[in-house]
């Protein structure tokens, strides 16, 4: 009784079904992550444009956008359902959020790899860790339009 009790309770909570959510889109991304980094971007270096990007970086991009796609159906369809706004502005604001995240992951996997000697899945999984938090309240206000007032 009390376990059915607890389970309701997490089901309704909004921080709870965001946890899952962004957990969610966490593994693709550093499952894609790991994937691409060991075995389809194999050579150290890519020529993207006009740039040399390293391969930890291009698995970044990559796997962050797939991640980022995953979180964003699952956070509008389960936790944040009832925001009135259109799906392409969620998405467009979603999408911008997410881009400023990458920045931000990619300086950390760049500080943890060149800087401390991290290995690059490990320095993946810290940087996410680290920028996760303020992701919630960000989605919530910004791309979703709600209030933060009621986070149940």
């Amino acid at each position: 009784m009390v376990s059915q009790v607890l389970q309701h309770r997490l089901v309704k909570n909004q921080v709870f079904r965001f946890v899952f959510s962004a957990g969610v889109g966490f593994l693709v991304d550093i499952s894609a992550f790991y994937l691409l980094y060991h075995n389809l971007l194999s050579q150290h270096t890519y020529q993207v444009f006009s740039f040399t990007v390293r391969n930890f970086s291009l698995s970044l991009a990559i796997s962050f956008f797939l991640g980022v796609i995953v979180n964003f159906l699952i956070t509008k369809f389960l936790v944040f359902h009832e925001s009135q706004s259109r799906s392409s502005k969620q998405f467009i604001r979603f999408v911008a959020v997410a881009i400023i995240g990458f920045f931000a992951n990619l300086t950390v996997v760049k500080l943890l790899i060149q800087e401390m000697d991290v290995y690059p899945p490990y320095a993946r999984v810290m940087a996410a860790l680290s920028l996760f938090f303020v992701s919630y309240f960000i989605h919530k206000v910004f791309s979703f339009s709600l209030s933060l007032r009621h986070a149940s």
